[in-house]
């Protein structure tokens, strides 16, 4: 039962990001613009968004999304 339960909360935990993104995510290409977070979020600021793409490639994926909510940087969605 333990087991059980724990694989659905990894499962919920997983799922949880995809479907942040996919709300904000307004063209569909699986990653959030500072366009899209700042539609969704007005707070987040441009030096935030910066903070939050790790990688630096003008988009926050999965991954960066999960991170910034962890850190504060962006509320979670839904």
């Amino acid at each position: 039962m333990k087991t059980t339960f724990i694989t659905l909360l990894t499962a919920a935990a997983l799922a949880a990001p995809a479907w942040a993104a996919t709300e904000a995510d307004v063209n569909a290409d699986g990653v959030l613009t500072i366009d899209e977070v700042q539609a969704a979020f007005p707070e987040v600021t441009a030096e935030a968004f910066s903070a939050m793409d790790v990688n630096a490639d003008g988009a926050l994926d999965d991954d960066e999304i999960v991170a910034a909510q962890a850190a504060g940087l962006m509320p979670p969605q839904g």
